[in-house]
C-alpha cells in the first residue's frame, strides 16, 4: 500500500501491531501529521491519506483488522461520500468521523448507517486514543466474527445430505423419534446421523452444536 505515511502489507485476519492499525482520511497536511504523531505515541499504527479517492484506491481486499479516521469536508470526494461508497462496497471497517459543530447533526445520522462514532472539533488527544480504542476492538471483534462464521461453514460443508437434512431438524427443535418420522428411517439410524454430526462439527455438547449451525446459517447466537 502506498501513502504518505508508509507502505505496509495487511494480512486481514492477524492483528495489527503496536495496538492496531489507523487509517487517517484528511485533507489538511498538518492535521494527518499532528493525528499520526500522536497516535504512533501511543502504539497505533498509522496510514494517512489525503483524500477520500486516494484512500478507496489503496485500501486492500479483503480489508485489514483496522479503523477508519474521516474528516467530513474535504475537496473532491466528501467523508460522507466515502461512507456511502463502504456501506454500498459492504465494509465492515469502523469509522470516526471528525466534525466541527455544524456538522455533528449530520455525524449524527451516520451513525444510525453504521459509523461507530464521531468527534467533535475541538478534541482532546485523550479522547482521540480511548475513541481510537474501543473502535478497535470493536474491528478486531468483527474479524473474530468474520473467522468464526468462516469456520461453521467449512464444518458444515463437510455434512452429506442427509446429515444437513436432519441437523436443520435438529435445529428446529425435532426429537429422534419424530425426525426418523419426518425422514422415514429408523431411530437408530437418526442417533447415529447425530453422533457423525456431532463429530464433523466438532461439537461436543448440544449447545456447541446450537452454535455452530445457528453461524453458518447466518445468525450470530452469541451476540
Amino acid at each position: 500500500m502506498t501513502s504518505d505515511s508508509r507502505n505496509e502489507s495487511i494480512d486481514s485476519d492477524e492483528p495489527a501491531p503496536h495496538g492496531g492499525l489507523v487509517y487517517v482520511v484528511d485533507d489538511d497536511e498538518a492535521v494527518r501529521d499532528s493525528t499520526r504523531w500522536l497516535l504512533e505515541a501511543n502504539g497505533f499504527e498509522v496510514v494517512t491519506f489525503a483524500g477520500a479517492e486516494e484512500f478507496l484506491a489503496q485500501l486492500p481486499d479483503p480489508e485489514p483488522i483496522a479503523c477508519l479516521l474521516l474528516d467530513v469536508r474535504m475537496p473532491g470526494m466528501s467523508g460522507l461520500e466515502l461512507h456511502e461508497e463502504l456501506v454500498r462496497r459492504g465494509s465492515t471497517l469502523p469509522l470516526i468521523f471528525v466534525t466541527g459543530h455544524g456538522d455533528v447533526p449530520m455525524a449524527v445520522s451516520r451513525m444510525k448507517k453504521g459509523a461507530y462514532d464521531f468527534l467533535e472539533k475541538p478534541f482532546s488527544d485523550a479522547q482521540l486514543r480511548q475513541l481510537v480504542g474501543e473502535c478497535l476492538k470493536r474491528a478486531e471483534s468483527l474479524a473474530r466474527n468474520r473467522r468464526d462464521d468462516r469456520d461453521a461453514h467449512d464444518r458444515v460443508d463437510r455434512l452429506t445430505a442427509r446429515e444437513r437434512q436432519v441437523l436443520d431438524l435438529i435445529v428446529s427443535g425435532r426429537l429422534n423419534k419424530q425426525i426418523a418420522d419426518d425422514l422415514g428411517i429408523s431411530i437408530k439410524t437418526v442417533e447415529a446421523h447425530r453422533a457423525n454430526i456431532m463429530d464433523k462439527l466438532g461439537a461436543r455438547t448440544m449447545a456447541d452444536l446450537m452454535r455452530i449451525a445457528l453461524r453458518a446459517a447466518g445468525e450470530r447466537p452469541d451476540e
